[in-house]
């Protein structure tokens, strides 16, 4: 058994590391706690690695929550050297030098966890100053209109939370199918069943009606170095669509195109991210819209543009491709689906004007032009496809011609 005050120590610990699990996202309750501390006495702490696997055992119940729990334990343990002081070592461990190793799953999450308490304890010690902010503009509002390319780390932080939270609910379409209805139109065949279940003396009519449902969703998400920082956080509002709905489809392309659905089902945000960006090898490269639109047109559009889908073509139209090529291939698209909308960030210029070539080949083939840089533009965008209020596009394309 160990000392009290080693004891104590250790189960202080513990349960810091357990509140900061609970902050990053993991549910970890008072029970937990005390099956952690009571594991680690039992077991004993001969190393790193038999820390881990106990409070691993103990505080992870899910798949999606070990991406946490490795970044936390990582985070608070290493870091602090709290393992080599409970194993009487006199000096932490300070980490490997060498170069900046890319950032993790759940690394943002529990970097703000990490924050957060350290900003409990300020506020705690820092006395209150109370400021007159009667002339000033709050944040959440300038964070709404502001560029997605000229926000800070923390406002891109902010902004990713922010577009997770989007909805997209999308207005209903009819299909051919009917349905049993208490109104609509008169069904025969279930009418005269129900009238010969009452030998014929009675006409009990039923009725059907066409069964409505919302359209498939189908995202191409240009990834070129002029697109990252849009492409980035528009993955994000893409990953909260999805997990509300399973019949969205997303494709990435630079130089080549490439299917992350998969990945974006992932339920954690940063490991689904991070998933994508280790399954596309052409990320911030060059462009070729007409070659990526050819090869969904060719092997993609038969399986997912079933069900007169919905398509957001985000890029900036800077092709590489000749013409005749992209303008054959987004003619193609456009006859294939039910709304072609081009999310284009250059809108987000008032000056804009549609002169390269790209942009001018694309446009006749498209439903709406949308801008595609800020909160208040993506805002714009679930409002007019939910059906809700009808808005009218930034830019008609067909002005422009």
């Amino acid at each position: 058994m160990a000392p009290t005050a080693s004891r104590s120590r250790i189960t202080d610990n513990i349960v810091y590391f357990a509140r900061t699990l609970r902050k990053a996202g993991v549910p970890v309750g008072p029970a937990s706690v005390v099956d952690a501390v009571s594991a680690v006495e039992v077991s004993g702490i001969e190393n790193r690695d038999d820390l881990y696997w106990t409070l691993l055992a103990v505080f992870v119940r899910k798949h999606e929550q070990k991406v946490l729990f490795d970044e936390a334990f990582r985070i608070y343990w290493q870091s602090r050297g709290l393992i080599e002081k409970m194993l009487a070592i006199l000096s932490p461990v300070a980490p490997p030098r060498g170069a900046p190793e890319k950032p993790k799953a759940g690394q943002t999450r529990v970097s703000q966890a990490f924050q957060a308490a350290q900003e409990r304890v300020a506020e705690e010690t820092v006395p209150e100053i109370e400021i007159d902010a009667k002339f000033t503009v709050s944040g959440k509002e300038l964070l709404q209109t502001k560029d997605f390319a000229q926000m800070t780390a923390a406002e891109v932080d902010q902004a990713k939370l922010a577009l997770r939270a989007m909805t997209l609910p999308m207005d209903k379409i009819r299909l051919r199918r009917l349905k049993s209805a208490s109104r609509g139109r008169i069904d025969p065949r279930k009418t005269l069943r129900a009238s010969m279940r009452a030998g014929g003396d009675m006409i009990d009519l039923k009725y059907r009606k066409p069964i409505e449902k919302r359209p498939p969703l189908v995202a191409l998400c240009d990834i070129s170095g002029s697109m990252s920082q849009y492409s980035r956080l528009l993955l994000h509002f893409l990953h909260g669509v999805t997990a509300e709905r399973r019949d969205v489809h997303t494709f990435l392309f630079g130089t080549r195109l490439s299917n992350v659905t998969r990945q974006l089902r992932m339920k954690d945000p940063d490991e689904a991210l991070e998933a994508c960006s280790d399954g596309v090898e052409d990320w911030s490269g060059g462009t070729r819209i007409a070659s990526a639109l050819h090869d969904f047109n060719r092997h993609w559009s038969r399986r997912v543009l079933g069900g007169k889908p919905t398509v957001l073509l985000i890029t900036d139209g800077l092709e590489r491709d000749t013409d005749e090529d992209l303008e054959r291939e987004m003619d193609r698209l456009h006859r294939s689906c039910r709304r072609l909308v081009w999310l284009n960030p250059l809108l987000r210029f008032d000056g804009f004007e549609a002169k390269a070539k790209g942009i001018r080949t694309m446009l006749p083939h498209v439903d709406e032009f949308r801008a595609a840089h800020s909160l208040d533009a993506v805002a714009d965008l679930v409002e007019a496809l939910s059906g809700s209020k009808k808005h009218a596009p930034d830019i008609e394309p067909k002005n422009w011609l």
